[in-house]
Parts: C-alpha cells; structure tokens; sequence
C-alpha cells in the first residue's frame, strides 16, 4: 500500500470531531499535491465533503465515507439478503432498549413511588440511548467501517490514468444519515444524472464481495462482471439493489453500484457482524488489491 494509506490505517482510524475531521482534510491535502482537492461544505448539517478532482468532467465517480461512528455494544449486524435475520435483529435492538427502559422503570417506582417520575425516567432513558447511538463517544477501530474504503479510494487514484478520468469524493455524515451524499447529490444534481458513482463501504471483512447495482445501473453488469470474476479466494456477487439491503452512500444516486464484502454462514447467507464495535479490526488486504485491480480493468 502507499505511504498515505498505511499512515490512515495506523494513525488517522478515527474522524469522528470536527477537529478529527479537520487532521485527516490537512492529511490528504498534505500528500495529494498531484491532485486537486476541494471541500464542499453545507447542507442543513454542514457536511464537509473532500472532492478530489473535478466531477463535472470526470467519466466515473469513486466514493467512500470517511466520517467515524460511535462505538456501540452490539454490532450493526447486516445480512443484505436475508430480510428475516436482520428484522429479527432489528426486534432484538428494540428489545434491548425497551428492556433497558423498563428497568428505570421499575427502579424509578420502587424507589419514588410515582408514576410522573418514572415516566421521565423513561423518556430520559430512551433519549440518552438514542443520543448514545449517534452522538456517542468515537470507534477508535474502523479498519472496515469505512478506513477501508478510504484506502481503496487512495490506492485507486495513484494510477494516473484513472485519475484522469474518475473524481473521487470522501463523504461527510454518512453515520448520521447519508446526509452528506444527500447534500453531493443535490449539489450536483444536473451532473450526476447520467453519471455513474461506485461506493467502496466496509470491503476489507468478508471474502464475497457484493456488487450491488441501482435500476438505472443494471446495464453495467456485464462490465462488471468481466472486471471483478470470481477467484479461487474471494467471490464476487454481482446483484441487484432491488433484492438487496445495504443502506449506504450509493442509494442517493440513480446510477450507482455500491461495493461491501460480507462473511458467509450456510444458516444465515451473506452477513456483517463486526462493525461500529471495538472487533472492527479486520483489514483484508486481499479485498484491497481486488477491487483496485478490478477498477483499473473497469475504467481503462
């Protein structure tokens, strides 16, 4: 890997403060003199999005969120075509905080003996939980969610050609919402109708990777699948985002492909189960050097 991506993986995991990331913006800018980067900044959120190189002209558009999640006790648990498992997670998460506030509940009779306490007590309890999980202390471990897709987008764009022909852009506040590829997308709304954005999220856990292609992108398929086959060590999954749940970046384009790498399980299928935890240790460099070979073959 180049000098900037082992310096992001060793150094720069967590972007989560606008101080935090304000360092990883100077970083990039530091070591990418060859390129031209931009900060587009606004929404109703002040997304920081870094641009680099020019979108309007480019051919093809090469994503990746950079901004950090909260650590969190329990995983984001993704299972992109199995509906029930991740319902039934889904169930299990409101449990968990229903049980939670149940609790304070409870507490809050026994030892006040009112009902309007308690009460409070539990909307407290539930906002403070809420809050924890959006706005909580950051995930010092993001070597997959989304430190590697960051990479794959550096990797990618020290070949010179490429780089001639595709825009990258780092987004800001995907944790949150999407919020900063829904202000991209808007800020670019005439320019990306035709244009296609592939989105690197979470690739570096998992030997299948899953290519997941928006309807207006479904005519792409075939280019993809020559460019990313399936090897001895890793599978390539190429599939429709009609059939497949993975929320991310790519799902505020029309013509998108958005690019994960899951684990396997004969009972469950396809799944994601490290995530947003302290275990989001696993770099993959495999995954890395797939997707990058496969881009170069993609766009020359």
């Amino acid at each position: 890997m180049t000098e900037l991506s082992e310096l992001i993986l060793s150094e720069y995991q967590v972007r989560k403060t606008r101080k935090q990331k304000t360092e990883f913006i100077e970083l990039l800018k530091e070591h990418l003199t060859d390129h031209t980067v931009t900060i587009e900044s606004g929404g109703f959120t002040r997304s920081r999005n870094i641009v680099v190189g020019d979108v309007e002209n480019a051919q093809f558009i090469l994503a990746a969120h950079y901004d950090t999640q909260p650590v969190l006790p329990f995983p984001n648990f993704l299972t992109p075509k199995n509906m029930l498992i991740y319902l039934l997670y889904i169930i299990f998460i409101f449990m968990f905080f229903f049980g939670i506030t149940l609790l304070v509940v409870l507490g809050a009779r026994l030892l006040f003996q009112n009902t309007q306490i308690a009460g409070a007590l539990a909307r407290l309890t539930l906002g403070l939980l809420l809050i924890g999980m959006l706005f909580g202390p950051a995930n010092k471990h993001t070597a997959n969610d989304n430190t590697s897709g960051v990479i794959t987008l550096i990797e990618v764009m020290h070949d010179p050609q490429i780089a001639s022909r595709a825009a990258f852009v780092f987004f800001d506040q995907e944790e949150l919402g999407l919020f900063g590829s829904a202000y991209f997308a808007k800020l670019h709304k005439e320019t990306m109708k035709n244009k296609l954005l592939i989105n690197f999220d979470c690739v570096s856990d998992g030997d299948h990777l899953m290519f997941i292609f928006s309807k207006n992108a479904k005519q792409l398929k075939e280019q993809f699948q020559s460019a990313f086959p399936s090897t001895k060590e890793k599978e390539a999954i190429h599939t429709d985002a009609s059939s497949t749940l993975y929320p991310s970046d790519q799902m505020n384009f029309k013509q998108s492909v958005g690019v994960a790498a899951f684990n396997k399980n004969k009972w469950i299928g396809y799944y994601m189960d490290k995530i947003h935890t302290s275990k989001d240790t696993v770099f993959d460099k495999k995954n890395i050097d797939y997707l990058v070979t496969g881009i170069k073959k993609l766009l020359q």
